[in-house]
């Protein structure tokens, strides 16, 4: 179905703790927590009087959408709450269950080719240089992402590169504050982590770099939001690579645990944060957990589980709606599973969490992936080096808006030649962990290809390949960056920023990027690749669904 542009009502953000009393039926003395959504009109004193009749304590509440964190003994406590008619609906928020054997996973899929980084003996890239281009990162020749877009010293560089007033939030794993190639763009004072580590997911926290299962906001344990990050905002510094917005400020808005879980209260609430502090545009690579594909009314699910998916696209669209309302553009990655998500047909790995869970069901397009599929969301494919889609990318005339570099050829099958560092997309990594993944010597220097150290002056910063569409999407938010930072106007609700109304940011978004056609035959059979990633390019030059409007342009936004 077409997105559509919505708004929400405009409230003060107020985050508490409202303990409640307990029902005494249907206790089996386990506690399970929930996320409930508020029925649209219902008073603050109705629900909250409705969680506790049903025996929940509140424990975070978010009054600008209508969503509570709950706690509660009551085993069927989903099932009276859908019976209260100040509710919504609810949702699982933890399931503590079987962890995940890998603490480093992403939940869209992007592959860290870590098998190929430990099998590489010698392979890592070093340099030391003292550069007198002030225009050209030392690292800017591998960056061909930059090249196709022309976020360059030629290009976007040369006609802006971004306001300091301009408030870019990166919805994700962290970002680590202290990258010598993130720290002079990164905004500490207004960076928040909405989310706690699990002990049993994302493994013991005393065995983590700051010993902590509630990692500061300037801490990135997973490495996925660094890159984004870095792809969106790294500055121009003579040190490593450049963002496309090389200017704008960076605000770690976590929502993303270091397993690289996403659940439904913390972006939630990381998106109605975004709204209340004036954050211009903000970037989502994920999708929420546990469902790939939220269906109201599959057949092959319980009626507690349908009630899950309502509640998770509910709530995901009252924060979203709330967001762009507040003046927030709002760009999402499409994923990664070579679907088209006009037609998608199978589901095997929802819910996701606990492991385990998941069980096979037939989908349809009535059921979402959020946040990507939300209302009033950009949506990006993603391309490689050669401008065709990636063979992992999901694509769409329904879904996709725009499109944006974010690499080539993600697993570890097929032909060698494809699982090569020059189809990957470079950015910024913490440190700590390419030392923890034992990827560089003793002396500092990388030992795999996929990562890259670069120093000056005695300061060194490490940088790592990556693909996905969570590659893609950040290089569209950089393109809105840069729109906003050259068309923006003074903020009167934040007046040390600018700001731009989202639809007028998507109009020349969309408006700007380079027109391109489906291939010849549109029925494209990637080559060396199995059939299931054969993919049908629908539409026109103009509009299809690997492109949607086109490629993203930096110079063309801000040269028009």
């Amino acid at each position: 179905m077409k997105k559509v542009i919505s708004y929400f009502a405009v409230f003060t953000l107020l985050v508490g703790l409202f303990p409640m009393s307990r029902a005494q039926a249907s206790q089996d003395g386990t506690e399970r927590e929930y996320v409930v959504v508020y029925e649209q009109g219902a008073s603050l004193e109705a629900a909250r009087a409705a969680i506790s009749a049903v025996g929940g304590e509140i424990v975070r509440e978010n009054v600008e959408v209508g969503v509570a964190t709950v706690r509660t003994t009551n085993s069927n406590f989903m099932a009276a709450a859908e019976q209260q008619s100040a509710l919504f609906g609810a949702a699982q928020n933890v399931r503590i269950g079987q962890a995940p054997d890998d603490r480093a996973k992403n939940r869209d899929d992007v592959e860290r080719l870590q098998q190929e980084r430990n099998d590489s003996k010698g392979g890592g890239s070093q340099s030391e240089h003292e550069s007198n281009d002030e225009d050209v990162e030392p690292l800017a020749y591998l960056q061909w992402d930059m090249a196709m877009i022309h976020a360059t010293a030629e290009g976007s560089y040369d006609e802006q590169r971004g306001s300091k007033k301009v408030l870019v939030g990166v919805i994700d794993t962290g970002i680590d504050g202290s990258h010598p190639d993130i720290a002079p763009n990164f905004n500490g004072e207004l960076s928040r982590n909405f989310t706690v580590d699990i002990p049993e997911v994302d493994g013991l926290c005393e065995e983590e770099p700051d010993q902590s299962c509630n990692d500061p906001a300037d801490v990135d344990e997973n490495g996925h939001g660094t890159h984004v990050a870095g792809i969106i905002g790294a500055p121009i510094n003579h040190l490593g690579t450049a963002g496309v917005a090389p200017g704008v400020t960076l605000v770690n808005l976590r929502a993303g645990q270091d397993s690289g879980f996403f659940f439904l209260q913390p972006t939630v609430d990381a998106l109605t944060y975004a709204g209340d502090i004036g954050v211009d545009v903000v970037n989502m690579s994920f999708f929420t957990d546990p469902w790939l594909y939220n269906c109201p009314n599959n057949p092959a699910d319980s009626p507690e589980a349908q009630q899950e998916q309502r509640t998770i696209i509910e709530a995901t669209q009252r924060a979203l709606d709330y967001a762009r309302a507040h003046g927030v553009t709002l760009i999402a990655a499409l994923g990664n599973d070579n679907t088209d998500l006009g037609n998608p047909t199978f589901d095997d790995i929802s819910p996701d969490f606990p492991l385990g869970a998941a069980y096979p069901r037939t989908v349809d397009n009535t059921c979402l992936d959020m946040p990507a599929e939300g209302k009033g969301v950009i949506s990006v494919s993603s391309l490689g080096p050669t401008g065709l889609k990636s063979d992992f990318s999901n694509y769409g005339v329904e879904q996709t808006d725009v499109s944006a570099p974010g690499g080539y050829f993600r697993d570890f099958f097929g032909t060698p030649q494809y699982r090569t560092v020059t189809n990957l997309i470079l950015a910024p990594y913490p440190e700590s962990l390419a030392i923890a993944f034992g990827e560089v010597n003793p002396d500092g220097t990388p030992n795999t290809p996929f990562v890259v150290r670069d120093c000056r002056k005695g300061v060194c910063a490490y940088y790592q390949y990556l693909q996905g569409t969570s590659m893609a999407a950040p290089h569209a938010v950089g393109v809105a960056a840069l729109i906003v930072s050259e068309y923006g106007r003074r903020d009167r609700l934040h007046p040390k920023g600018l700001t731009l109304r989202p639809d007028m940011t998507e109009r020349i978004l969309r408006r700007s990027a380079t027109n391109t056609p489906c291939p010849e035959p549109p029925l494209f059979d990637y080559p060396d690749r199995p059939d299931a990633y054969t993919a049908l390019c629908v539409g026109t030059p103009d509009f299809n669904g690997f492109y949607g409007d086109g490629i993203v342009d930096a110079l063309r936004a801000v040269n028009r």
